[in-house]
């Protein structure tokens, strides 16, 4: 799976995410916070498949911003929906922190 497709894909369960959390719980916060980070994700995905400058960049502040607001409350409640979201954030650090290393070197 290329890293743009890793970007799609975590957009589409980010926002598909907030989404659904307005759905069954009629947060503003939870479609706000999902909608933008998997807008980010999605934007750095197509960037990346257009060879785009910036989509790695995107894809990794998705991440940062993702990881920022999961684990602590993963880490805080134990609940599996932080965790979850958690797992993503670090999948997404992982994947687009490395590109971005190696980029840099």
């Amino acid at each position: 799976m290329s890293l743009a497709d890793v970007a799609l894909v975590l957009g589409a369960l980010t926002a598909g995410g907030g989404i659904t959390g307005y759905v069954r719980t009629g947060s503003v916060p939870s479609v706000a916070a999902g909608v933008t980070v998997g807008s980010l994700y999605i934007l750095g995905g197509l960037r990346l498949k257009n060879n785009a400058t910036y989509g790695v960049e995107l894809a990794l502040l998705a991440s940062i911003l993702l990881a920022g607001s999961s684990i602590p409350r993963a880490i805080k409640s134990g609940k599996p929906l932080p965790i979850g979201l958690s797992v993503l954030a670090t999948l997404g650090l992982y994947a687009f922190g490395s590109a971005f290393q190696g980029r840099r070197v």
